[in-house]
């Protein structure tokens, strides 16, 4: 390690953190300094447990050798091409790899370089498909509370996260919410998708009747909510999304940013949920959240209603300078080969059992108030401190990378989605540390 990984820099101020507390931070600063499978190592030369992939998006863990070597060979071969108007080989068959592994029907992918960034792809495909449909219209975009997809204005305007929203003046117009399905008076501790609440699917009707089918573009979900504290969809509700949206001509568009690549123990939601959507966002798992990538599928009806005119003409002004970036795609496919050779997108349905016995384990500790899981996905809500709202959760957070453990807070949700590497015996040890945290925090 060069010594200049060892020490934390002297001066951190220039730095304006994303989503972070930045003086809390820079008072006792939390450095990373290398990882390797499924650990940190910290700039004092700790080793931390990764509980989150990252932020979502390590699956295959850390610092893997095809990825490695696919990304150094890739850049010394062609490190950059135009994305507009020229192409090359590894983003054809990057296209070609993914679409074998999206839901039937999905036969085609657009490159984005974020999560955010492929919402608002979507969002945009959706309003402009209907225009080229002669149903121009249709303009109105449909999210849901406390729905998180990125931070870019579409993304927020959809979103449902108040403290992601308040700040930025009116957004987007246009745009309506249906109800969160978080119910805990009904599904608190339950194992697994929730028994009550397919019936708030039923809330989509009420909007198309107040706005009109006419007007409404696309509505856009989470299959399960991440970001907001890990919010399951009842049983059927999602099925229920697709009939209403089919009956009355509106594209259902899935945000798989999260659950996407091996996250539920199947390539993606819209497989663990037999509930094929018309658009899909992904991101983060694509290329092991080594280089930024984003990828939106789409049904061959959408793409196939751009493709008239003039040949020579573009026919979807829309793009990136980095969409299919060579090293990208590189990545990408290095963490297919991974996922593939080590069977990563189903181990999760494998150690699903076990990581969820292991999670209601913390059942009854101090300050528990709900646990929710899916795939290896977690969620242990705590409940808050009086006047100090997600004070509790991001003491456990703190303590927690003390302790050797690195976990994700959300208002006062713990939030866990190990790489998918993890073993029976780490996830032990990652549950035990979450433990021992929560009987040590007020």
């Amino acid at each position: 390690m060069s010594n200049r990984l060892k020490v934390t820099p002297n001066d951190l101020s220039a730095f304006w953190m994303p989503f972070t507390a930045n003086r809390q931070f820079k008072q006792a600063p939390r450095m990373m300094v290398s990882a390797k499978d499924m650990h940190y190592t910290t700039s004092d030369g700790r080793k931390v447990l990764d509980g989150t992939a990252g932020l979502w998006c390590v699956n295959a863990g850390h610092c893997r050798p095809k990825i490695t070597e696919a990304i150094q060979h890739q850049a010394a071969e062609l490190d950059y091409a135009p994305a507009f108007q020229m192409g090359h080989p590894i983003v054809f068959e990057l296209a070609n790899r993914l679409v074998d592994l999206a839901p039937k029907g999905m036969d085609h992918v657009f490159f984005t370089n974020s999560g955010s960034e492929s919402v608002e792809t979507a969002l945009k495909m959706a309003i402009a498909y209907h225009r080229v449909k002669g149903e121009g219209s249709r303009t109105r975009l449909i999210g849901r509370e406390r729905g998180y997809h990125g931070v870019n204005f579409g993304g927020i305007s959809v979103g449902g996260i108040v403290t992601n929203r308040k700040m930025f003046g009116t957004l987007l117009g246009g745009v309506d919410h249906m109800p969160h399905t978080h119910l805990p008076e009904k599904n608190a501790f339950t194992k697994g998708v929730p028994e009550y609440g397919a019936e708030l699917a039923n809330e989509l009707e009420r909007i198309v009747a107040l706005h009109d089918a006419s007007t409404i573009a696309a509505v856009i979900v989470e299959p399960v909510a991440g970001s907001t504290g890990v919010i399951l969809p009842p049983k059927g509700y999602l099925q229920k999304l697709r009939e209403i949206c089919t009956k009355h001509g509106i594209l259902l568009i899935f945000d798989e940013v999260i659950t996407g690549f091996g996250r539920l123990g199947t390539p993606f939601a819209a497989d663990y949920f037999g509930v094929t959507p018309d658009i899909m966002t992904t991101a983060k798992g694509v290329s092991n959240g080594v280089i930024p990538m984003g990828a939106v599928f789409v049904k061959k009806e959408i793409h196939d209603a751009f493709m008239t005119g003039p040949e020579h003409m573009i026919e979807f002004f829309h793009g990136y300078t980095y969409s299919g970036n060579p090293i990208a795609c590189a990545a990408a496919l290095g963490t297919l080969d991974t996922y593939k050779e080590e069977g990563l997108l189903t181990r999760g349905e494998e150690l699903a059992p076990y990581w969820e016995d292991a999670l209601h384990s913390l059942k009854g500790e101090p300050n528990v108030i709900d646990i929710r899981n899916i795939g290896l996905i977690g969620a242990i809500e705590l409940a808050p401190i009086a006047g100090q709202p997600t004070k509790r959760a991001f003491s456990a957070f703190v303590k927690a990378f003390e302790r050797g453990a690195l976990i994700r807070t959300t208002g006062d949700i713990i939030a866990l989605s190990p790489p998918l590497i993890i073993t029976k015996g780490q996830i032990n040890e990652l549950i035990d540390h979450v433990r021992d945290v929560l009987r040590s925090i007020d």
